[in-house]
């Protein structure tokens, strides 16, 4: 994928475009796992894995600012089974999660396609599950105004279903902030909910 260069104002410089550096990484990459990069199948392969990774890694979740003005205090809301996919950080390999997101709004609701866009946000980087629900819930705190917010997230990880130990399982991580982690009933009604 070509990269443009751009001057100290912005502007394309004399030196035009150069091959983006992920492009030669792909192709040695194939060859130091006994491939050759110049045969059909594989010849496009370096710029695809390039744009896919930019892609990734560049991702915008656009505006996550929307809210509404809340009809009570005392509601909770739950958005169920938001699925996204992350890269472990320690062997690369892709890992999917399906995420819940609840919080008790206090005065304001956050319009519904943000959870799903900062999920997505803090899920295209290198990360641990164990991180991701504790970023969503933070930015999902900051974003509402609550200090009441639960993240629950159910992965996939391809790094142990494709290496090591060969077995596919179930991770399961938890953030609790506010009275998610001090009230045990709020905790099994959102259970509940899940549950229904």
């Amino acid at each position: 994928m070509p990269v443009t260069k751009l001057d100290v104002d912005g502007a394309p410089s004399a030196s035009s475009t150069t091959e983006d550096p992920l492009v030669e990484l792909a192709r040695q990459l194939l060859k130091e796992i006994g491939e050759d990069p110049s045969r059909d199948g594989l010849r496009d392969t370096p710029a695809r894995f390039a744009r896919w990774w930019r892609e990734f890694i560049d991702y915008d979740p656009g505006s996550l600012g929307t809210l509404f003005e809340s009809i009570g205090t005392s509601q909770l809301v739950v958005v169920s089974d938001i699925q996204v996919w992350s890269l472990c950080e320690h062997h690369l390999l892709p890992f999917n999660c399906s995420v819940t997101i609840a919080y008790r709004p206090t005065g304001q609701l956050l319009g519904l396609s943000k959870f799903a866009r900062v999920a997505h946000q803090y899920a295209h980087r290198l990360q641990v599950q164990e991180r991701l629900v504790d970023q969503i819930a933070l930015e999902i705190s900051t974003l509402s105004g609550t200090p009441d917010v639960a993240v629950i997230a159910k992965g996939e990880h391809l790094c142990m279903s494709m290496r090591g130990i060969k077995a596919a399982a179930q991770m399961t991580s938890t953030a609790y902030r506010g009275e998610f982690g001090t009230d045990s009933a709020l905790r099994g009604e959102l259970f509940d909910l899940i549950r229904a």
